[in-house]
């Protein structure tokens, strides 16, 4: 997954774009999200995490004077795994 920062940016654009979708769709529904929609919600919510987590350390990267190009995106069991 090699990406500046403008491509990361847009594509956690387009991911909080399709879960407020979901969600609005789930709240539109009074009986909520059914499996299939609760399923790529979580998947959403985890490619966030992990574009986030990319973004971070690229610019950590950068301000320390180092490459932002060498970040590459980690696995989601790892960045799931991180303490907020």
């Amino acid at each position: 997954m090699d990406m500046d920062d403008k491509t990361i940016l847009h594509r956690i654009s387009e991911l909080v774009d399709e879960e407020h979708r979901l969600r609005s769709t789930a709240q539109a529904h009074e009986s909520g999200t059914d499996d299939e929609a609760r399923e790529r919600l979580h998947a959403l919510e985890e490619s966030l995490d992990q574009c986030w987590d990319l973004l971070r350390r690229r610019r950590a990267a950068r301000e320390a004077h180092g490459d932002p190009e060498a970040q590459g995106a980690r696995p989601v069991s790892e960045v799931e795994r991180y303490l907020q």
